[in-house]
């Protein structure tokens, strides 16, 4: 298994095989609008805009399912990511990314890298996991922890 044997749907609605970005060190995010840690945004986009060059890329998937932090349309959230933030990595639709309604990546990623205590599911927006070239996890990173906190792991992964 890896992520790359996962299909997702763009914020546009197209189906999209994540097997497209073999090769590609990503980085995955759970996001929302109007979270504390929205402005890490701000972080995501300089990560990408530095580091796409060389095989890397952010995907973000917005959730709702933390204090309803993210009410909005596919549509309202791409919006509000380019004009807020100048967002121009990849967004996703809308998934759950705990509970019986996980999207099927989210259980992947949550069983190959259990959070704090072994716990493995996502305690809040803007939970981190760092995959390598080959859609191996790498490693799981909390909320709190900034995009340019994890240049040195980016580093080291894209070699």
């Amino acid at each position: 298994m890896s992520v790359l044997q996962f299909n997702v749907k763009s914020i546009d609605g197209k189906d999209f095989p994540l097997k497209e970005l073999k090769g590609d060190v990503l980085l995955i995010v759970n996001v929302a609008s109007q979270c504390g840690f929205t402005p890490q945004y701000d972080g995501l986009e300089k990560l990408y805009e530095k580091y796409k060059g060389r095989g890397f890329k952010v995907l973000g998937f917005p959730c709702n399912q933390f204090g309803a932090q993210e009410p909005g349309s596919e549509k309202e959230i791409k919006q509000f990511c380019e004009t807020s933030f100048g967002v121009t990595f990849p967004l996703f639709a809308k998934i759950d990314v705990n509970g019986k309604d996980a999207h099927p990546l989210y259980k992947y990623l949550t069983e190959q890298k259990p959070g704090v205590l072994g716990t493995e599911g996502i305690k809040w927006n803007f939970t981190k996991f760092l995959i390598d070239r080959s859609g191996e996890p790498i490693k799981r990173y909390a909320p709190q922890v900034k995009p340019e906190d994890i240049t040195a792991d980016l580093e080291k992964a894209l070699g």
